[in-house]
């Protein structure tokens, strides 16, 4: 886990009962509640959403403890996508958000991560100062007594009401389309299925049984085989596949192709531009999009711009540049227009209505990019070693070696994870065979300097 520091790239993240523990929960919840409510004259609320994995309730309870302790209101949603809460606290009278839930990790692990009263996940100057009051005691927290203390309440029905958000971002109806829907046995389990059917679309569920243990388990956006069969035995249209928390998703053609973030993002991005609704005629992506979504960018006369890996980093650059799309490869796509974070559903109900407007297969919308091969290798590495990636010498010295070979067939990019130890060695060319030969020498490097 990220501790030394808490926040990792999103959020606070580890095991649950041993890294991140009730305890932990505890001080986060206080902390967060009082930095991000110490501005408010009123009894502050916060809203609260989790994933379906098992350590959510106890996780919840030690959170909702921590806020109450310092005078605020909890405001339990119970399962909702972590898109939800972002739309929720910013168009209800709450003053914070929060959502428990480790995203696409397995179901040992939980995190936390909080929402401003705007809906935006937080700066790391806030995220530092919460930390600083966790880590370091570095304020006293005055707590209240008798009336002062703050309660809990329940509100179910708010996630209905992040449903017909979501189906009000589209202006046509999807009558005739038959849609299959890998739900990860997570948070999409009670909006996605939903919002599709009311909107007029066949659809066929699948992983959509949550136990507390399978939430992406051989299932959703991280392993999408039992999607993929699904939708080229029944003969689907279109196969969509969220994640733990629903902030991202990604799409299987009618037959049975893979279409990432890379691919839909460039599909919204079109059809925007010919709607002439795409922002600055400008595409946000980071440096782990496919060299082929660059090459389309040049080929339509669409600037795509790129940040470093995670959502926050497109966010910033959107909110500077005043962009309205961005996203990753992995199906976490922001479409400002509508949210303040990456949102599987909208971006699915997107793809789905340019499909439906233009009477094209996703196959035939899919081709306007071509992907490039692409190797990655995630390196197991010492937590602590992280760091040296930037300074140590070998390691730059197989990097620039790398380079040298592929210069101008291809291009590499080395990463430290944000919440795991690994580094990630990718390469990218129109040849798999040198591309996969020079990944795994520079992955040996790596793996000997930093393992």
């Amino acid at each position: 886990m990220n501790l030394g520091r808490l926040f990792g790239t999103d959020g606070v993240r580890g095991i649950a009962n041993t890294e991140l523990t009730p305890e932990l929960a505890f001080k986060v919840g206080r902390a967060g509640a009082y930095v991000l409510t110490g501005e408010t004259k009123h009894k502050p609320r916060v809203l609260i959403g989790k994933d379906t994995r098992i350590s959510c309730n106890m996780l919840e309870a030690a959170l909702c403890a921590g806020i109450c302790s310092v005078g605020a209101q909890a405001v339990i949603v119970g399962v909702a996508p972590t898109p939800a809460i972002a739309y929720l606290v910013r168009t209800t009278d709450a003053d914070a958000g929060v959502v428990i839930s480790a995203s696409h990790n397995s179901f040992e692990y939980n995190g936390i991560k909080f929402f401003n009263s705007e809906g935006y996940k937080l700066s790391d100057g806030i995220e530092e100062k919460i930390e600083a009051i966790v880590l370091d005691n570095a304020e006293v927290i005055g707590l209240p007594t008798h009336a002062g203390i703050g309660d809990i309440v329940h509100a179910d029905d708010l996630v209905s009401k992040y449903i017909e958000f979501a189906k009000s971002t589209v202006d046509c109806d999807f009558a005739g389309m038959r849609i299959a829907v890998d739900c990860a046995n997570g948070a999409s389990t009670v909006t996605a299925k939903k919002a599709l059917e009311s909107l007029g679309a066949q659809v066929s569920a699948i992983h959509d049984a949550p136990d507390g243990i399978n939430i992406n388990d051989h299932c959703g956006s991280t392993h999408m085989e039992s999607l993929v069969e699904h939708v080229k035995k029944n003969g689907f249209g279109i196969g969509l596949a969220f994640d733990g928390d629903a902030d991202r998703v990604l799409a299987i053609d009618e037959n049975g192709e893979l279409v990432d973030g890379d691919k839909i993002m460039a599909i919204l991005a079109l059809d925007l531009k010919g709607k002439n609704k795409l922002a600055k005629n400008t595409l946000v992506a980071t440096v782990m999009s496919n060299l082929g979504l660059f090459v389309m960018g040049r080929e339509r006369e669409l600037d795509i711009l790129q940040t470093k890996v995670g959502d926050r980093y497109v966010l910033e650059e959107m909110l500077s540049g005043g962009y309205s799309l961005g996203g990753e490869q992995s199906g976490h796509v922001i479409l400002l227009d509508w949210g303040t974070t990456g949102d599987g559903l909208v971006t699915a109900l997107q793809l789905i209505a340019v499909m439906k407007r233009t009477g094209k297969k996703l196959s035939e919308l899919a081709a306007v990019m071509q992907t490039y091969p692409q190797i990655l290798i995630n390196v197991a590495v010492k937590n602590e070693n992280k760091p040296l990636l930037a300074t140590d010498r070998e390691i730059a010295a197989a990097l620039e070696a790398a380079n040298a070979k592929l210069e101008g067939r291809g291009r590499v990019l080395l990463r430290a994870s944000g919440t795991e130890s690994l580094v990630r060695v990718m390469i990218e060319g129109k040849d798999q065979a040198e591309i996969t030969k020079e990944a795994s020498i520079l992955a040996e490097v790596v793996k000997s300097k930093l393992g």
